[in-house]
């Protein structure tokens, strides 16, 4: 399946996401002929990726989420990484950019801790998801079923959400989200 002309929106916070996560994925919506546009849920024009708790590469914004519309997107990806889900999910415009995502059908993939702002923006509730190990409550507490594979596409909402646990999931991850995209 191609991603050929759509738009794909990666949704982060500039205190910092998880490199790979944003970057493999992104490559894969390119290299699938998608095109990839990057939303902060700042006014920040770059955004800090970290390789676990090292600080890696800075990256461009394209525009924050404050001006960024779900009907220009056929897509989202929430990279992970501790800070990025933390911090996003305390940011009412970013949360309610997600949940605007879910409510159209349109398909939303989310990677290691990333499912915090899903959780946020009361999303999983009767869905199966999976994340990082230590989500689990969490998701079960917001009425997700938690379940421990390396990529989880649940169909049973307005749209598609996949889900993965963490960067050595990054290939099923991308071969779900290109095929749900």
């Amino acid at each position: 399946m191609s991603l050929s002309g759509k738009k794909i929106a990666f949704l982060v916070a500039d205190e910092g996401i998880e490199q790979v996560e944003l970057t493999e994925p992104w490559e894969a919506v390119k290299q699938d002929g998608g095109q990839p546009v990057l939303i902060v849920g700042s006014d920040s024009k770059t955004v800090q990726g970290f390789n676990h708790l090292d600080k890696a590469d800075t990256f461009d914004a394209d525009l924050p989420v404050s001006q960024a519309g779900v009907e220009d997107y056929d897509g989202l990806v929430l990279p992970g990484g501790v800070a990025n889900p933390d911090a996003l999910r305390t940011n009412p415009e970013a949360v309610a950019f997600v949940k605007a995502f879910v409510d159209a059908g349109k398909p939303v993939a989310a990677i290691c801790h990333a499912p915090w702002t899903l959780v946020e923006a009361d999303v999983v509730r009767g869905r199966t998801v999976t994340s990082w190990p230590s989500l689990q409550t969490d998701l079960r507490n917001a009425g997700a079923q938690w379940v421990d594979q390396e990529v989880v596409v649940d169909s049973s909402g307005p749209g598609p959400l996949i889900t993965s646990r963490n960067p050595g999931d990054i290939p099923a991850f991308n071969r779900a989200l290109a095929s749900a995209f």
